[in-house]
């Protein structure tokens, strides 16, 4: 019987060193690598978590109770009675129309005051804000000179009283329906018999 030599059964157990040979020993190096990373613990990936991002606090205003104002022909100031206002915490929103300020931080509180509609135009990149150590100097610079009437936008009443001369049944019209609306139910079944009849070109005889 013969005996092998160390070299000649390595050969014998890799299948030779030929083209086979190569392709088992690759194929037991990767079942090697399949099981090692089998083996290894698996860790599941935690799932992102979103971070809650804290909700801004709602600031509270509380608007000013009184002011004053005056004017020339160019620009309006409007006096503010507040004591401990701070440059640097005032918030400003100046349009062609209106202002809105808010103050914050003094002495605790917040404040806001604001014309919704002014009387004119200003122009708002020339208006300013002063403080002073017990009031706040707003300064507005009209855009046509003149004399305003009011700080606030005001309807011109006298509009329509002027429409109602040219047009006397205008106001002829205005009072019945004034008095429709305040009057009972017999006022109210009067006054919609002589609607009926001034549009229908009838007239009321006065005798009946």
């Amino acid at each position: 019987m013969a005996i092998l030599a160390p070299r000649a059964c390595l050969y014998l157990v890799l299948g030779g060193k030929g083209k086979g040979g190569k392709r088992r020993g690759r194929e037991m190096d990767e079942l090697s690598k399949e099981k090692a990373s089998s083996s290894a613990p698996q860790h599941p990936t935690p799932n992102p978590v979103a971070a809650k991002l804290p909700s801004a606090p709602t600031v509270h205003y509380s608007t000013l109770p009184s002011f004053s104002w005056d004017q020339d022909r160019d620009k309006v100031k409007i006096y503010l009675s507040l004591e401990g206002v701070q440059e640097e915490k005032i918030e400003t929103n100046i349009k062609q129309r209106s202002v809105e300020f808010r103050f914050h931080d003094v002495q605790g509180k917040n404040y806001q005051f604001a014309i919704p509609k002014l009387n004119k135009e200003i122009i708002p990149e020339s208006c300013k804000v002063v403080v002073k150590p017990t009031r706040v100097i707003i300064t507005l610079v009209k855009e046509s000179k003149g004399n305003w009437v009011d700080l606030h936008f005001k309807e011109d009443k006298l509009k329509p009283s002027l429409d109602k001369e040219k047009d006397p049944m205008a106001g002829i019209m205005d009072l019945m329906k004034n008095m429709y609306e305040d009057g009972d139910d017999e006022m109210k079944k009067t006054i919609a018999k002589a609607w009926s009849d001034a549009r229908s070109g009838k007239t009321a005889d006065p005798l009946k």
